[in-house]
């Protein structure tokens, strides 16, 4: 299972630790979004930083979208179908999402890729940026909403 990852917050009064935790997982600006699979290594991580992100498990239909629209090859490329046919035997993005989405593949670790995807803050706003999502705000886990978030953020 792969799981989406956006920093939230700033880096304004941070402490080291924390800022070293998001630089290991490339989130250095708000509004990026990694995604990552699911292994006690990375949930320590996030467990981190759970105070300026948020995280849930993203399914293939999201992934799908946040390749089409927000994913680069190096030299600022998009990915389309033809790029998908170049990392092996997915034949569209779609699949390359599915398999990415199950855990399969990491986005970070296919050849070209830029492992980071740069969103738009969120229409209507975050839900509250100091608080957790299961307080009625935006950081932690999210869950299976993080699509929806993704989904905002496109």
């Amino acid at each position: 299972m792969t799981i989406a990852v956006i920093r939230i917050r700033g880096t304004i009064k941070i402490n080291r630790d924390i800022r070293d935790t998001l630089d290991m997982l490339r989130l250095h600006h708000p509004n990026h979004c990694v995604l990552v699979r699911e292994s006690p290594q990375y949930l320590g991580m996030l467990q981190k930083v759970k105070d300026w992100v948020t995280w849930g498990p993203v399914d293939a239909a999201t992934a799908a979208k946040l390749i089409r629209a927000r994913g680069r090859l190096d030299g600022e490329r998009t990915v389309d179908d033809d790029a998908a046919k170049a990392f092996g035997k997915y034949k569209t993005v779609d699949e390359l999402a599915a398999a990415i989405a199950d855990g399969s593949v990491e986005w970070s670790k296919l050849e070209g890729t830029v492992p980071v995807f740069r969103l738009h803050p969120p229409r209507k706003g975050h839900e509250g940026m100091k608080r957790s999502f299961v307080a009625g705000g935006a950081l932690g886990n999210r869950g299976s909403d993080i699509n929806r978030l993704i989904e905002k953020m496109l």
